[in-house]
């Protein structure tokens, strides 16, 4: 797992570097997803204008969870994620149109789901149906493109949806249920897909 640290820190410290690297002006706005929220995910995210037509993000989010019932047993898509993205806005920052190029990381542990993922995977495991009938646990690190667009809504206020696509490589433990520890395999894969759908409030200071 040292490479996958070492991974993480690096898309973390691009993203410092960039901020400084950037000349701001120091307009900040914090929001929360929606959507991830949907997904028992507390998410975080800072945005933070660099110029005119410039932004940078940087978003975490966290589920921890594990869900239990009679009809689904044991059941949990475990996960936290990194996700700093740069932003151009055709406008002005925080109004209207913007594009952005995004990385992300994180750690995961999921198993008993079946839930649809717009995407593919290749050259290893197909996660989306590999979780159904087994538990995976690892790290994952990709990068990709967004579109969004914000609307204001008043002084402090905006609404914003965006959709990103782009590319994951997975590492992962394969293991036989929930509760079982005797690892079956382990390898990576590739994913290439949806990478963030968002309908997110912020509060711009």
């Amino acid at each position: 797992m040292v490479l996958q640290a070492k991974l993480l820190r690096g898309i973390l410290l691009t993203f410092l570097v960039a901020l400084c690297a950037l000349q701001g002006t120091g307009q900040v706005a914090v929001k929360t997803n929606l959507l991830y929220d949907a997904t028992t995910t507390p998410n975080l995210g800072m945005e933070i204008g660099v110029g005119r037509k410039n932004t940078l993000q940087l978003v975490y989010g966290l589920n921890p969870w594990t869900f239990n019932s009679d009809s689904h047993g044991n059941r949990k898509a475990k996960h936290w994620l990194l996700m700093p993205e740069y932003r151009w806005w055709t406008c002005t920052k925080f109004n209207g149109h913007f594009l952005g190029v995004h990385l992300m990381g994180g750690q995961y542990n999921a198993s008993n789901l079946d839930f649809p993922l717009p995407g593919a995977f290749f050259s290893g495991d197909n996660l989306v149906k590999g979780v159904k009938d087994s538990r995976y646990q690892g790290w994952y690190a990709g990068a990709g493109f967004t579109y969004g667009y914000q609307w204001i809504l008043s002084k402090h206020w905006n609404i914003e949806a965006e959709i990103g696509v782009g590319y994951n490589h997975v590492w992962y433990d394969k293991y036989p249920c929930y509760e079982c520890g005797t690892k079956l395999a382990d390898g990576s894969t590739n994913y290439v897909g949806l990478t963030k759908l968002g309908l997110s409030f912020l509060y711009i200071f």
